[in-house]
């Protein structure tokens, strides 16, 4: 391990902000951008996101969004917030710590639990800035995934 973090954690990192900052560009939901990447995109960005973090955001964004054919939605968590707006490595901190979290207490892969994650009733509550969800506790946030509901 070199720094502050295992290198594959940063690299989870990234791919949830990149997950995030498509979804803003594209004002869709996260898991319309997780699914339409697919699980095969997911690990090829996950395995190789040291590199594709050295590129321009913008340029990797825009590629994706041609390659997959991802429409422009009407989800816009950004413009509906009311409070200050958390941005794209705010949110890839969070998800990347819960899915490390679910990924460490049950010994599954990284791309498997993000796809799970991402589909599941946690995003949309993480997704809603105006509520508290996104800036919880990473304990919280897996106590809540692992429950089922918001505790």
């Amino acid at each position: 391990m070199n720094g502050r973090e295992d290198k594959k954690l940063n690299d989870l990192f990234f791919v949830c902000s990149l997950i995030d900052y498509i979804a803003r560009r594209t004002k869709n939901e996260r898991k319309v951008v997780v699914n339409a990447l697919g699980k095969d995109e997911l690990e090829h960005l996950y395995d190789l996101a040291d590199v594709y973090h050295s590129e321009n955001i913008d340029k990797i964004t825009h590629e994706l969004i041609n390659k997959h054919s991802i429409e422009t939605g009407c989800f816009d968590n950004v413009a509906a917030c009311r409070y200050r707006i958390p941005t794209h490595w705010d949110m890839g901190k969070v998800y990347h710590r819960l899915i490390a979290g679910i990924c460490n207490a049950d010994n599954r892969p990284a791309m498997d639990v993000l796809v799970e994650v991402y589909n599941s009733w946690i995003s949309d509550s993480i997704d809603d800035y105006n509520s508290s969800m996104y800036y919880e506790n990473p304990s919280y946030l897996l106590a809540s995934y692992k429950a089922g509901r918001p505790l």
